[in-house]
């Protein structure tokens, strides 16, 4: 799993200092999640190939986080796209982007699927064989949801020296991978567990866009490798937050303690401050393991470091 953090800033964008997308690739897939103006320039510096997206979630409906949409949308049709979009956000995206589409006459050639939100519980919105993406309703002026991104448990790894050992075949290996045991020539049962290791343990990520505090995703959460929560205000600033349904840095902390995650990505900045160390200094009065939203930054080191921290709790209990 690796995360890049495309925008991370509030509002509007600035010279150094992009709205908030994310684009997070996980088991094969190449995810968009939100897309703020300018999105689609900074997916070119970092070389994206755009024909790799094939789903976008957006969180809600105000400008810095889907305003990058359609021009999105637009280039992936001059570039001759043929590959199917997922479009998944709240309801009303599908009438934005189609008069938009309409009023300009560019059609795509491509076809174009939105999948419309406007429950208030969690659903699952996406799902195959190696992923499962659900909502996590959020509490914000307008209609907003996260998203929860979870690998499914993969295959068993094959112990190649004891398959050596006991003359394991190769057309054998795919169903050891599935669980089964193996039956050697000597028509001896041999158990699973002597043959394979353990899969690498999944990784889960959670994004919480544009929210006031809000306790009861903790258990839709619970225990994801990696939590990004918006914290666009520090504590000095908490009526700002409850007026604007925004969380400040220590807000987003507790909801990391609580939910007991591996570890928390602070974001969503307003411009207001300056140094944003102080961002880390407030939250790890709740939490320890925060990091700070960048743009263009990789998170992929600190997802696998912050699994294994939660592996070594786990363990301790």
């Amino acid at each position: 799993m690796q995360l890049t953090i495309i925008g991370c800033h509030a509002a509007t964008p600035r010279k150094n200092s992009q709205t908030t997308a994310q684009l997070l690739e996980i088991k094969g897939h190449l995810m968009l999640i939100d897309c703020g103006e300018g999105t689609q320039m900074q997916l070119r510096k970092l070389g994206v190939k755009f024909a790799r997206i094939q789903h976008i979630f957006i969180s809600h409906l105000h400008g810095d986080h889907f305003y990058g949409l359609i021009g999105l949308i637009s280039t992936f049709r001059l570039l001759g796209r043929e590959a199917n979009l997922h479009i998944y956000g709240p309801k009303g995206i599908k009438e934005i982007i189609s008069l938009q589409l309409k009023l300009a006459k560019s059609w795509t050639d491509y076809a174009l699927y939105f999948h419309e939100l406007d429950g208030t519980g969690s659903v699952i919105v996406f799902e195959d064989e190696k992923v499962k993406v659900s909502t996590v309703p959020l509490n914000h002026r307008v209609y907003t949801n996260g998203y929860f991104f979870e690998e499914k448990i993969g295959p068993r790894k094959i112990n190649s020296e004891a398959a050596k050992v006991h003359g394991v075949e190769v057309c054998d290996m795919e169903n050891l991978k599935a669980g089964k045991d193996y039956l050697n020539t000597a028509g001896e049962l041999i158990s699973n567990a002597e043959l394979t290791l353990d899969p690498e343990p999944p990784k889960s990520y959670a994004f919480c866009s544009d929210t006031a505090y809000k306790e009861d995703i903790v258990p839709i959460i619970a225990n994801a490798t990696m939590l990004y929560h918006e914290s666009t205000f520090l504590k000095n600033h908490l009526d700002l937050a409850a007026k604007t349904k925004h969380s400040t840095a220590g807000q987003a902390a507790q909801i990391a303690a609580k939910a007991q995650v591996g570890g928390l990505i602070l974001g969503h900045y307003s411009t207001r401050y300056g140094d944003l160390n102080a961002f880390v200094d407030e939250a790890q009065t709740s939490f320890q393991n925060v990091y700070l939203a960048e743009d263009n930054k990789v998170f992929e080191k600190q997802i696998n470091e912050s699994l294994t921290k939660l592996h070594i709790i786990k363990k301790s209990k």
